[in-house]
């Protein structure tokens, strides 16, 4: 259906203004689809959904909710979308049909519209022997994932996303295009690399890339049963000083026994263990002795692609139902892996798809001059925890597992929390910095007082 056609079938609001191109209503064709978030768990059920292809639909849009009276909350694939809540009064814009992605070979960077995926930047950089800072997943956003920071399997050598951020054109809650940078609203651009979706809506971001074609990754594999031995194990090797260009992470997987699961791990429970360098094999290799000397059943570790590794995690590839969350970890002794092993380790009754611990630091840790509003992580892991949840049933089996899960590791825990990691609503202040957060507050109420334009963890204006 052309954007002409969804256009004639949706009628003005008696009293509003006639919307832009491209704004959907219930029962309006292609609905459903159009207000379905990433998550299938989440019924959401805005006023209206927008369909913008271009960054001055974007704002036409933005000018119709205010004319409308309505607010403004924007989607590329509507990952972390549990903590929005009611969307009754907001125009949802969804960006997923704005994919263009262009390369500066020269300069290193790309150019990514606001529904381009990380599977977008990554094939078009491959091409110039250059990658970006991508995510775990294939899925994910570029915009959505750097608003909130954005941690990289390349991000202990590079830092965050959002610190290697070199414009941002958005529009605000004024309905106005602009763009940000270093010397043009410096303040929005500032706010905008790692404080999250409050402050308008991104039509393209400009990021740095890098010149890797290659990295030596893979995955550990191990029965479920080999966590108390793997777990400690693992824990030892990331506070055994690793270097910036090695990255790791320690996984409790369950599988389904779903057809679309490959028959290998249908049904099954294991231990992962996910490793990514920059460096040279051998010394790799030399790192992964004390793992290897527990005799994984699997062993991919191999030299692969850079765009390769966006599907190393074997995260879900489309929508699914799940219930999930996150913390961020200080520190893991071994008083800490204990404690995650009587959550959900292979002696209790989890069933929990996931339970990971990522390590961080490294670069991603180093608040540098010039860095946004997130300009560190200030934590040495990140733990996330979830399931499936295809039934109400399945939903709340699931809530509680990550709840014990999340509970046994919270002495342990950062005192700031990650933005996309955090799946349920929590204080914003946790997110920064308190100098950090009073300042994103003064720049929300410069650029939208009146509060227009939502996010999934909210910005409120500053009071005065």
């Amino acid at each position: 259906m052309s954007i002409a056609q969804v256009s004639a079938q949706v009628p003005a609001l008696a009293g509003s203004p006639a919307p832009p191109a491209a704004i959907l209503r219930p029962g309006d064709p292609g609905w459903d689809v159009a207000r379905q978030a990433w998550n299938l768990t989440v019924d959401q059920r805005p006023a209206a959904v927008a369909l913008p292809r271009t960054a001055a639909d974007v704002a036409a849009a933005v000018r119709y909710a205010r004319r409308s009276g309505l607010r403004v909350a924007a989607q590329g694939t509507g990952h972390n979308a549990p903590p929005l809540g009611s969307l009754a009064d907001t125009l949802l814009i969804k960006t997923h049909q704005m994919r263009g992605v262009t390369v500066d070979p020269v300069a290193w960077t790309a150019r990514a519209e606001a529904g381009a995926l990380w599977p977008d930047v990554l094939g078009a950089a491959a091409a110039y022997g250059l990658t970006g800072l991508a995510g775990s997943s294939p899925d994910i956003g570029v915009v959505g994932y750097t608003l909130g920071g954005g941690l990289s399997w390349l991000g202990r050598a590079y830092g965050l996303s959002a610190s290697n951020v070199e414009a941002v054109e958005v529009v605000t809650a004024d309905g106005r295009l602009r763009r940000a940078g270093p010397c043009t609203e410096p303040d929005l651009f500032w706010a905008l690399r790692g404080g999250g979706g409050s402050f308008g809506v991104v039509t393209a971001m400009e990021l740095r890339l890098f010149p890797v074609t290659e990295v030596y990754a893979g995955l550990l594999w191990w029965p479920m049963c080999t966590a108390a031995d793997v777990l400690p194990a693992w824990g030892d090797l990331t506070r055994s000083g690793l270097p910036d260009e090695f990255t790791t992470c320690f996984r409790l997987m369950r599988f389904p026994a779903l057809p679309e699961i490959p028959e290998p791990v249908r049904g099954g429970s294991f231990v992962v263990v996910d490793v990514i360098h920059l460096g040279s094999p051998a010394e790799a290799d030399q790192i992964l002795r004390p793992l290897r000397k527990l005799a994984p059943a699997r062993d991919t570790v191999g030299l692969m692609p850079a765009q390769a590794l966006a599907h190393l995690h074997m995260d879900p590839e489309q929508p699914v139902p799940a219930v999930g969350d996150g913390l961020m970890l200080a520190s893991l002794p071994p008083g800490a892996t204990a404690e995650l092993l009587r959550a959900a380790g292979p002696d209790t009754a989890s069933r929990l798809a996931t339970v990971e611990l990522r390590h961080v630091g490294g670069e991603m840790r180093r608040a540098r001059p010039g860095n946004g509003a997130l300009a560190a992580i200030d934590a040495e892991y990140a733990l996330v925890a979830g399931g499936v949840a295809p039934t109400p049933a399945a939903a709340s089996s699931a809530a509680l597992g990550v709840k014990a899960v999340t509970s046994a590791l919270r002495p342990w825990a950062a005192r700031q929390m990650y933005l996309n990691f955090a799946e349920t609503s929590r204080d914003p202040a946790s997110f920064w910095p308190a100098e950090a957060y009073a300042r994103l507050r003064q720049i929300k109420r410069a650029v939208d007082p009146a509060d227009v334009i939502r996010s999934n963890h909210p910005v409120p204006p500053a009071l005065s």
